[in-house]
């Protein structure tokens, strides 16, 4: 039976806005905004209106293409200096995802050669999207190297949205899977409802519904119970950073699974492109931690679940060493054994 759903997009460039599904309104409405300022970019990234690594980089590479073609500077290093300070300012937006100072760092040395101001910004347009079409090559290629790792009939478990929506298409964790329902393949899901603000419940369990995904929900503490009882062949994760030495920045929880996967002698999988290695950071107590708002645990749905006044501890990322990590599925191929080994290799 041929499967006639599709795999949903997030961001989208309209020359003059971007078009952005907001994630905030998922499952319950499918709302696209238009993104027309650096400023709305900026706040789109830090009300989670767009996330996941890679599509947080897309979306602020087109900002800050959209913001350079506002610029009224005729001279070019004054037009550079403009771009390093919006630059700088997008950055700011979320510090953990390598992929944002990635993007943008990228289409600020696209320009070095530019000998006018109306060639930079032409060139910044054409990078910002070439950075997406490299994006959506990549994460199909992770998703049919993972696939290698899945037999039919697999029961796999992931945590947060590492997703299509979360990257140009395909995502990365999530890619086996909508490839494997395109290709007519049986892979069975169980999402994580993903603390703090459930993105697995409302933006996994959403996807793989799109793309005609066998799926199933539970919580976060469901998961040592449905490894066994249901038979949880793999696990696999995505990652928003990843060190020299394999050590894996992903959302919370995620280092719970990887000890539960040793523990119960299941693989571990991190699937994730290139661009979210950091080599500057030799292992994962150099990753800076992002903590979000405590409302985020204090309100559901701005109520109020959580008595007035108690301390909250919100931390949005955790790391999970190396030695926990099978493999790290990449669009290069499958790393595995001495990660540091290999991802120096890779490198080099």
């Amino acid at each position: 039976m041929v499967n006639t759903k599709t795999v949903p997009q997030s961001v989208q460039w309209n020359e003059t806005s971007i078009k952005l599904l907001d994630q905030t309104k998922l499952p319950l409405e499918t709302v696209f905004i238009d993104l027309f300022t650096i400023e709305d970019v900026w706040k789109s990234i830090v009300s989670l209106k767009v996330r996941g690594a890679p599509a947080i980089g897309i979306t602020a590479a087109f900002g800050l293409a959209l913001s350079a073609k506002s610029y009224e500077e005729t001279n070019l290093e004054e037009f550079k200096e403009k771009l390093r300070k919006d630059k700088e300012h997008l950055a700011s937006s979320r510090p953990t995802a390598v992929n944002l100072i990635w993007a943008l760092n990228r289409l600020v040395t696209s320009i070095q050669d530019s000998t006018s101001v109306n060639e930079a910004k032409t060139t910044l347009t054409h990078e910002a999207i070439r950075i997406q079409a490299e994006d959506e090559a990549v994460c199909r290629q992770i998703g049919e190297h993972a696939l290698e790792l899945f037999k039919d009939g697999f029961k796999v478990l992931t945590i947060c949205n590492a997703g299509s929506i979360a990257t140009a298409r395909y995502g990365t964790a999530l890619a086996p899977f909508h490839l494997a329902a395109q290709q007519g393949k049986n892979l069975k899901v169980y999402a994580s409802e993903t603390r703090p603000v459930l993105q697995g419940a409302r933006l996994t369990t959403w996807e793989l519904l799109q793309s005609g995904v066998d799926v199933t929900l539970i919580t976060d503490n469901m998961a040592a119970h449905t490894i066994i009882e249901k038979g949880i062949d793999a696990i696999i994760v995505g990652a928003d950073r990843i060190t020299a030495n394999g050590d894996t920045a992903n959302k919370i929880g995620t280092f719970n699974l990887a000890i539960l996967a040793k523990t119960l002698g299941i693989p571990f999988y991190v699937a994730a492109p290139l661009s979210t290695f950091d080599m500057s950071l030799e292992s994962g107590e150099e990753i800076p931690i992002e903590e979000r708002n405590p409302e985020e645990i204090t309100h559901l749905h701005g109520v109020r679940i959580a008595p007035e006044g108690v301390q909250v501890y919100n931390p949005a990322f955790d790391v999970t060493p190396n030695d926990l990590i099978t493999a790290i599925i990449t669009e290069k191929g499958i790393l595995q054994g001495d990660l540091e080994v290999e991802i120096k290799n890779l490198f080099e």
